[in-house]
């Protein structure tokens, strides 16, 4: 049989029973970190006794390329975290050359950053989100379980010597730890030109007591925001779920990320896949559509498309985070947050 090239199928466009239109795919190529952050895998990665492999370079390719031949444009890889892949350059490069795909996010703890980013540039890398959970060392390494502060730090720095014009840093806000540091962050975003983002600690199975013990809303820092003169920014279309702010006494800007806050899904415009192939309607959804099988070879694109637009034809008009329904969900380091 004939290879169909990837960049000639499908027409059907990625669009809900809400008229929503998914031009961002998240995809996690690994389920494992090597951090130990507080609020999603405090016990470290633990290895499943049924291990599955990771999507090949092969399967990345034709799952972006039929996502792409469906109107996505912006793909972020997440993991776990996606440079402890070996192929993780490799990955980048095809992801980058396929037709339609206009800007390739990475989502890092950072801490290869400062050896490795101009390479990551280099692969095609446009943009990149950087976990910084604190500006103090101590309590850094106290959230994260790594001593990786200053390493961190460095690889920011190296990111703007190397060529990239801004760096979204995110931080999820923890009351009685990292909200008390807010100031501080602003300081370091003024003359920077630095993305803050605060993510509101979201619930998930594992979690519910630290969830109890440390959830702040964020719609506490938005009100602070704009009593200080910071002003809400327009979101482009490929933009991720943030709020984002900005002053004029400012380089930085300040976002923030408020899932449980009304309205926060309906302007979705992201899908997910994980690192072992199954498809994602919501971070906070159902278990997920496996596409594994239709990943074996190019020919299976048309039929992987129409599974692919079947399955967003359910997706739920909102997430239930509200009252307190996470889903399936018991950590967010197995789809990439």
């Amino acid at each position: 049989m004939q290879s169909i090239p990837i960049k000639n199928v499908g027409t059907n466009r990625l669009v809900d029973t809400f008229q929503r239109e998914y031009y961002y795919l998240r995809l996690s190529v690994t389920d494992v970190c090597n951090f130990k952050c507080t609020y999603c895998l405090p016990s470290g990665y633990q290895p499943p006794v049924q291990k599955e492999s990771f999507l090949s370079l092969d399967e990345i390719r034709r799952i972006v390329g039929a996502f792409a031949a469906m109107g996505t444009e912006k793909v972020r890889l997440t993991g776990g975290e996606p440079t402890l892949r070996k192929d993780f350059l490799a990955i980048v490069e095809t992801i980058s050359a396929l037709e339609g795909i206009k800007k390739v996010a990475l989502t890092t703890n950072g801490y290869r950053m400062e050896k490795d980013v101009e390479r990551w540039k280099k692969a095609g890398v446009s943009s990149i989100n950087v976990s910084v959970d604190s500006l103090d060392p101590r309590q850094f390494y106290s959230i994260t379980g790594e001593n990786k502060f200053h390493q961190v730090m460095k690889g920011i720095e190296r990111a703007f010597e190397i060529g990239y014009e801004k760096i979204k840093v995110n931080s999820v806000l923890m009351k009685n730890l990292n909200d008390q540091e807010f100031d501080r962050f602003k300081n370091w975003v003024k003359d920077k030109p630095l993305q803050m983002r605060f993510i509101e600690l979201m619930q998930t199975g594992e979690m519910d007591q630290f969830f109890n013990r440390y959830h702040l809303s964020g719609q506490i820092l938005a009100e602070k925001l704009l009593k200080e003169g910071w002003i809400l920014r327009q979101k482009d279309r490929a933009d991720g779920p943030a709020k984002v702010f900005s002053h004029p006494d400012y380089l930085g800007e300040i976002g923030l990320i408020m899932p449980y806050e009304k309205n926060f899904c309906a302007s979705c415009n992201r899908l997910r896949v994980s690192a072992k192939g199954k498809l994602h309607l919501c971070l906070f959804g159902e278990e997920g559509v496996d596409l594994r099988d239709l990943l074996v070879s190019d020919e299976q694109q048309v039929i992987l498309q129409s599974r692919l637009y079947a399955a967003l034809q359910g997706k739920r008009e909102h997430h239930l985070l509200a009252q307190g329904n996470s889903g399936i969900r018991t950590n967010l380091a197995s789809i990439g947050g």
